[in-house]
């Protein structure tokens, strides 16, 4: 079973990145996506060209990867919600679908008439999904919010990233960072939910925010804040990003790359971290066969290893360090990601083919069933499978052209 969700319909009325990003992970699970972009204009993401600076595709290429990562799978349907030539079509969707899954705001919804109250008027059993900026309910329950807003900004991470005295305010480490991490929280949520509905047969009505998701990601330092009775110091940072520990941290190699290293119990690794990175006098050192021996000089061991990595390159490090033991790994690019072996050997680098017919890769969910490859296809172009989808609900030919006449679908 290693598309578990084979068989459920998902009726996904969403924009952007947060949300899609939860229909694109069903899709990987097995769900039948069907995708409701505005007749005329689509997703307003297919017309974004640059993403934090980057070109968002390739000249002469369909392939655009932010569209892509969180639409792959997917069916997409072009319909005119505010068109009521397009209301008999939009129904009959929503009585086929085991969810109805929207980041659409209260008041759109209200004004299309898809709140929940509406949709369960037409499908009593129907799981319904938003993907809110800072909730359902509370003082802001009827305000937008992108990842950087209230993901990144509000909710913590910008501000646990940022060292005392910054200059200027640390960003995100990639476009639609929050959305994604969030995209994953609310599949999960479906998926709980239809596991509710298939026990009780009470279908639920599920809410995730941005916020909500930010809040639980640093959970460590707010539970640690609110415990403290006020806000955390800023801990100053010098060669490692321990206090105490410089078998915990971060070392910049010779051209300039860094490696990371977490092991919290330094005396375990210390000989055979020392004798890795070539300071072999160091080992059984009776200064440092001691957690305490080893803090008390903790800063002179930082400045000791910072040379001794500053001595090789990146690449170097790489094979040298391929047998240490103890928890470390190199600091990767995105194309180091892409391309990193453990990814690539449990699938998690997959294959698509594009609308060109050209093989792109793309990264998969991380959750893998029976060990098995994750089945993907690439995303839909623009309303690509409007008479598709028609033609499944019962219209025939005559059907689509008055629909296509009136607005109502593309």
């Amino acid at each position: 079973m290693h598309r578990p969700l084979e068989g459920f319909r998902i009726l996904e009325v969403a924009q952007f990145t947060y949300v899609p990003a939860a229909g694109a992970v069903l899709a990987d699970w097995g769900a039948d996506i069907v995708k409701v972009e505005h007749a005329e204009t689509g997703d307003p993401q297919r017309g974004l060209v640059r993403v934090l600076g980057h070109k968002a595709g390739k000249e002469g290429s369909s392939f655009a990867p932010i569209m892509e990562g969180p639409n792959r799978s997917k069916r997409s349907i072009g319909i005119d919600l505010a068109n009521p030539a397009a209301r008999p079509v939009l129904e009959e969707l929503i009585r086929r679908s085991d969810v109805f899954l929207t980041n659409y705001l209260p008041g759109v919804r209200t004004k299309l008439s898809i709140t929940v109250e509406d949709v369960r008027a037409i499908n009593p059993n129907i799981i319904y999904v938003t993907g809110s900026g800072f909730g359902s309910q509370g003082p802001d329950s009827d305000k937008g919010a992108y990842d950087a807003t209230g993901f990144w900004a509000r909710g913590g991470s910008a501000d646990g990233v940022m060292p005392e005295g910054a200059d200027s305010m640390a960003f995100m480490p990639a476009g639609a960072y929050g959305d994604n991490i969030g995209g994953m929280t609310i599949a999960g949520g479906i998926a709980a939910a239809l596991l509710g509905r298939e026990r009780t047969g009470e279908p639920s009505e599920v809410d995730v925010s941005l916020l909500g998701v930010a809040a639980w990601a640093t959970q460590f330092t707010v539970n640690l804040a609110l415990s403290s009775g006020g806000p955390l110091p800023k801990v100053k940072r010098k060669k490692t990003a321990a206090a105490g520990n410089p078998l915990t941290g971060s070392y910049r190699t010779s051209d300039g790359r860094w490696l990371q290293f977490s092991m919290l119990q330094p005396t375990r690794f210390w000989n055979e971290f020392v004798t890795a990175i070539g300071l072999t006098h160091l080992v059984d050192d009776p200064r440092f066969t001691t957690m305490d021996g080893i803090f008390e000089s903790a800063e002179e061991i930082g400045d000791w290893f910072a040379d001794a990595f500053a001595a090789r390159s990146y690449d170097e490090w790489l094979v040298q360090l391929a047998s240490l033991s103890g928890p470390w790994a190199p600091v990767q690019n995105s194309w180091d990601v892409g391309n990193d072996a453990a990814l690539i050997a449990n699938g998690r680098i997959t294959d698509v083919v594009d609308a060109d017919g050209v093989t792109q890769k793309l990264v998969a969910n991380p959750v893998k069933f029976d060990d098995q490859p994750v089945q993907m296809k690439r995303a839909p172009q623009f309303a690509e499978h409007t008479d598709d989808i028609l033609r499944e609900l019962g219209l025939d030919d005559e059907q689509l052209i008055e629909l296509k006449i009136a607005g109502a679908v593309t």
